[in-house]
């Protein structure tokens, strides 16, 4: 009978591990650890704190998960980390958990984490992410569904990541990315609208033509960025030009550090 855990490994007792669960040699469990069914933890895993981990994840050696955030104002909360099913946590991936009392470092479903790829406190990722290695998020970094970030990368606190965009390696990411754009460069810019991605993810030739209608009004044409925006609502409401125009205006409000422009100098909210 094949055994599931190594017997080198370090469980504590109050830890729920599903019984398909898979531990390697030398890996390290605390006791508030919950993980679900068809779950493989590699050897020299650490996993501490009020942590969930679902179904069907792959977890390869040395990563750390649910540990105590790199936050000067952590004191000692009462904190959470949640990771949902199906995602891959490549070599030395860092979650940290979430600063506040109850608040949650969240992962969703179907994510690939590359190399060394630092997830701090309080960060939110959707579902079909791509992060690719030695990519560092700050605390609070939002992240929507099916964006593709390049390698090597640093994304400041707060910053938000729309939903199929597509960001380019070594890129110093400082500023929302909105969704569905190709963003590249230091200083980051948005470039072109993420074609690709959004061909791949199945988008019909009406919505990608909307979107680089779009596009062209925001980063192309002579108005303002606010009198593009504006603008936005004489074309056809579709979902994916919702959703464009609802994170552009989120994105300027007091709270948010605001879009990456593009590159003329009237495609800056400022």
């Amino acid at each position: 009978m094949k055994t599931l855990i190594h017997p080198t490994a370090v469980i504590h007792p109050d830890a729920e591990l599903h019984p398909t669960v898979e531990v390697g040699a030398y890996a390290v469990i605390g006791p508030q650890v919950k993980v679900g069914a068809d779950t493989t933890i590699g050897p020299h895993v650490a996993i501490e704190g009020c942590t969930e981990i679902g179904a069907r994840n792959r977890i390869f050696p040395g990563a750390a998960i649910g540990f105590e955030p790199q936050d000067l104002k952590y004191s000692g909360a009462s904190s959470l980390t949640k990771i949902g099913d199906g995602n891959t946590i490549r070599e030395y991936v860092t979650i940290n958990r979430a600063t506040g009392e109850g608040e949650a470092t969240a992962i969703g479903n179907d994510n690939l984490l590359m190399a060394y790829v630092h997830i701090a406190h309080n960060c939110e990722i959707g579902d079909r992410v791509v992060i690719t290695n030695t990519v560092q998020l700050a605390g609070h970094v939002r992240i929507e569904n099916h964006a593709r970030i390049g390698g090597v990368l640093g994304i400041h606190q707060f910053v938000h990541i729309g939903e199929l965009a597509m960001v380019g390696g070594m890129t110093r990411i400082d500023r929302d990315v909105p969704p569905y754009m190709l963003v590249e460069g230091n200083p980051s810019r948005v470039r072109s609208l993420n074609q690709i991605g959004l061909k791949r993810a199945g988008i019909s030739p009406d919505d990608l033509s909307l979107l680089k209608k779009a596009f062209r009004l925001i980063y192309r044409s002579e108005e303002t960025f606010k009198q593009a925006l504006e603008q936005l609502t004489d074309l056809p409401q579709t979902p994916y030009l919702l959703h464009l125009s609802e994170f552009l205006r989120q994105s300027i409000t007091g709270d948010r550090r605001g879009p990456i422009p593009g590159r003329r100098r009237d495609s800056s909210p400022e």
